[in-house]
């Protein structure tokens, strides 16, 4: 009966649902992995009324298996997607319940680690991003932009929101403005604050209430200026694709996690709202951590 309701479902999907070739070969896959699983699981051949006696712990327990087996979270979440699939073609023409499945919670895809340059790679883009640009002013405002992310932390966009007057006087530490409005205190660190004085020198218009990062034509610098021109900078001194903005933001956090500094500092001064967030630059430590040892310890090699 199982090859049979499989096949009377593909016809289901492709005839009446217009899925394309390709999905309906996955979710035939999927779904007849999932009747294999259940034979086995119950006892008993899958058919419309043993289906819908399953109950959230055996779909639970087919994706238990799955994971067991190896599957990734993002590979569990399709295979879900076609069982949810294939129990509303069961409840249209079979009348079969489909409740339970709806109490299974979507597995989430892993969120991939931040990607942190190296001491050096981040040195040389916050010292040497200028050849990238060609005017004196360019120069000077994206080295002393880059310097910032690094040297504190800052999004990209939080930084470009600054004004002149935000750069303090003579304190040591500046207030910035982040997601949901929400205010921290990050220090400034003497190579930052040369970089943003060598810059408001060339500044052309360094009033209080003015733009601290600005484009050829005066206006607020626009993220996307400031994203091109450490992409050109990558390129041409052989840096790694994931040399952006942001990843100097991780560098900041990941260098200082390297350094000692415990996990609820570097979440105040990245103003993250979660520990748990923070909490992924430990797990960064670790891969880079296994990687050296990969390379370096003379018994590495018989690990793999």
């Amino acid at each position: 009966m199982s090859e049979e309701l499989l096949t009377t479902f593909c016809n289901w999907l492709g005839a009446e649902r217009r899925a394309g070739v390709k999905t309906v070969e996955t979710y035939a896959r999927d779904v007849r992995a999932f009747l294999s699983f259940t034979a086995e699981h119950t006892g008993e051949t899958p058919n419309p009324r043993t289906l819908g006696t399953l109950r959230a712990a055996d779909f639970r327990a087919y994706l238990a298996d799955a994971a067991k087996a190896g599957d990734i979270n993002a590979t569990r979440a399709r295979k879900l997607s076609a069982l949810r699939t294939f129990f509303r073609y069961l409840h249209q023409r079979h009348g079969v319940d489909s409740t339970q499945l709806s109490l299974i919670a979507r597995p989430r895809p892993k969120r991939p680690l931040p990607k942190a340059l190296t001491p050096d790679d981040a040195l040389s883009v916050t010292q040497e991003i200028g050849e990238a640009t060609d005017t004196a002013m360019e120069q000077a405002r994206d080295a002393a932009l880059m310097m910032l992310l690094y040297g504190a932390g800052l999004r990209i966009a939080e930084a470009l929101a600054l004004n002149v007057g935000d750069i303090p006087a003579a304190d040591d530490a500046m207030r910035v403005t982040g997601k949901g409005n929400k205010q921290r205190i990050v220090p400034l660190l003497p190579a930052v604050r040369e970089a943003i004085a060598a810059w408001l020198k060339l500044h052309p218009n360094p009033a209080r209430g003015e733009p601290l990062f600005t484009g050829l034509r005066g206006g607020r610098l626009n993220a996307g200026v400031a994203q091109k021109n450490l992409r050109n900078f990558r390129r041409l001194n052989g840096l790694p694709e994931h040399a952006t903005p942001h990843a100097l933001r991780h560098s900041f956090a990941t260098h200082l996690l390297a350094g000692g500094a415990d996990l609820r500092s570097i979440q105040e001064l990245l103003g993250h709202a979660s520990l748990s967030t923070t909490q992924r630059y430990t797990d960064v430590e670790t891969s880079q951590l296994m990687e050296i040892w990969r390379k370096a310890h003379p018994r590495a090699r018989d690990a793999d």
